[in-house]
C-alpha cells in the first residue's frame, strides 16, 4: 500500500508543478476544481480512517510527542483540536458502515465526516439520514441536524451536562491575521450566565454608540462591554494576592518612533505582534512589565537559587517565549536546567530552557532531552545520536 500511494502522491506532485490555474479557459475552470475537490476528500478519508492506527502503533510516544494529536498535528500543520477531532472519528468508524461507506467514495469532506461520526456513535440508525443531509446542507445546518440527532438519542442527559462542565475551557489563540481570538465552552446554562451578565454592559455600549451616531455590528459593542466589565471588576477589587505578568518586546528606536522598521521588534511573546501605539498605550498598565531590547543584559546573571529570578524568568520569556522543543507551541512552560541544578546549584538564562509539562516529564522521567544548542529544537530519546549524553553501543 506504500508504493501504491507513494505513487499516486509522485504523480499529483508532477501534476501540481505543471499545474496553472490561468491556463484554463472559462469552461474548465469548475470541472478542475470539482475534481481537486474529489480528490482531496478522497485522501483526506483515507487519512481519517488510519488516523486510529496511527494512535495504536504509538510512533508518537517514541517521537517525544504529548499525544497522537500533537504527533498528527505537527505532522499535517494542522491544529491540535481538529488532529483530536479526526482521532475520535476515526475510532468511532469500524462501528458505523453507512458512514465509513460514504467516506470511501468522497461523499463526506473531511469536516462533514467529524460531525456526521460524533452524532452517529449516538444514534447508528440516524447514519443514511445523516449522509444525505450532508449532501445537501451547508455545514453549519449540518452540525445542527447532528446536535439535534445527539440531544435525541441521550438517555443521560444530566450526565452530558456534567461531562462537559468538566471539559469546560476557554483557550486563547492568535489568527492567520494577527488578531486575538477567544473561545469559551461550557455548559448552556453556566455559560448564559455569562452572557446574562454581559448584556446590561453591551446595552450600554450600544445606547452610547447611538448617541454618537455609530453604528457597527452587535459582536463589536459585545467586545467592548467585556472589556468594560472587566475593568469595573478590576477597579473595584481592593487587594490581589498575585499579579499577572504581561511582557512586551519593543525596540527602543521603534517606541521613540511609533512605528517599527525592518527587523525590530513590538510584540507580546507567545501572543503576536502588536502597533507601537498599543504598547505605548500599555505603558500604564499597573502589571505591564516592558523589556527594551537596548535595556540591562541579564544573560550572564548567575542566580544561586534553584528556579530563576524575575528579571532572569523576563529574560527568558522574551528570548523563548513557547516552549522549546520543535513543533510544541505551548506556552505555559516550566523552566528546565539544561546542567542538572543538583550538580551546579545556580541558574543562569544561557543554561536554561522552557519546556511544557509533557516534555518536562519525558526529560526528568523518562531520560529525554533537547538537541545541543539553544532556541527552538529538537527533542530526542537517550538512544538518538543528538542526545547530549548518547553513548554509542560498544
Amino acid at each position: 500500500m506504500f508504493e501504491q500511494a507513494s505513487g499516486i502522491a509522485s504523480r499529483l506532485a508532477a501534476t501540481a508543478a505543471e499545474f496553472d490555474p490561468d491556463s484554463l479557459d472559462a469552461a474548465s475552470v469548475v470541472p478542475v476544481w470539482k475534481e481537486l475537490d474529489r480528490i482531496e476528500r478522497l485522501a483526506g478519508a483515507m487519512k481519517l480512517r488510519l488516523a486510529r492506527r496511527v494512535d495504536e502503533v504509538e510512533q508518537w510516544k517514541r517521537s517525544g510527542y504529548a499525544s497522537a494529536a500533537d504527533y498528527l498535528a505537527a505532522q499535517a500543520g494542522s491544529s491540535v483540536a481538529a488532529a483530536r477531532d479526526m482521532l475520535c472519528a476515526s475510532s468511532k468508524l469500524p462501528s458505523l458502515p453507512v458512514v465509513e461507506d460514504a467516506l470511501r467514495v468522497g461523499r463526506l469532506s473531511g469536516s462533514q465526516a467529524v460531525a456526521v461520526t460524533d452524532a452517529a456513535a449516538m444514534a447508528p440508525t440516524a447514519q443514511a439520514r445523516l449522509v444525505n443531509d450532508a449532501q445537501r446542507s451547508s455545514l453549519a445546518e449540518l452540525r445542527q441536524e447532528c446536535l439535534r440527532t445527539k440531544v435525541a438519542a441521550d438517555r443521560d442527559r444530566e450526565g452530558t451536562r456534567e461531562r462537559i462542565h468538566r471539559q469546560r475551557y476557554l483557550r486563547a489563540f492568535t489568527d492567520a491575521e494577527g488578531a486575538r481570538n477567544v473561545h469559551i465552552r461550557g455548559p448552556v446554562d453556566r455559560v448564559a450566565r455569562i452572557e446574562a451578565r454581559l448584556q446590561p454592559f453591551v446595552d450600554d455600549e450600544f445606547n452610547q454608540a447611538r448617541t454618537k451616531d455609530r453604528h457597527e455590528e452587535r459582536e463589536a459593542y459585545a467586545f467592548d462591554a467585556l472589556l468594560r466589565m472587566l475593568d469595573q471588576i478590576s477597579g473595584s477589587a481592593k487587594s490581589r494576592s498575585r499579579r499577572n505578568l504581561m511582557l512586551i518586546r519593543a525596540d527602543l528606536e521603534a517606541l521613540k518612533r511609533g512605528t517599527v522598521e525592518r527587523d525590530e521588534l513590538c510584540d507580546i511573546p507567545g501572543l503576536g505582534p502588536i502597533a507601537v501605539s498599543a504598547a505605548r498605550e500599555l505603558l500604564g498598565e499597573s502589571i505591564l512589565k516592558l523589556v527594551i531590547t537596548k535595556g540591562i543584559d541579564v544573560l550572564n546573571v548567575t542566580h544561586l537559587g534553584r528556579g530563576p529570578t524575575e528579571a532572569q524568568r523576563v529574560a527568558l520569556l522574551f528570548q523563548q517565549p513557547v516552549c522549546s522543543v520543535e513543533g510544541c507551541n505551548r506556552t505555559r512552560c516550566e523552566i528546565d536546567h539544561r546542567d542538572d541544578y543538583a550538580r551546579t546549584h545556580h541558574t543562569r538564562v544561557d543554561e536554561c530552557d522552557p519546556l511544557c509539562k509533557p516534555h518536562h516529564d519525558l526529560k526528568t522521567y523518562k531520560g529525554w532531552a533537547l538537541a545541543e544548542g539553544t532556541g527552538k529544537r529538537a527533542f530526542v530519546a537517550s538512544d538518538d545520536a543528538r542526545h547530549p549524553n548518547y553513548k554509542p553501543p560498544p
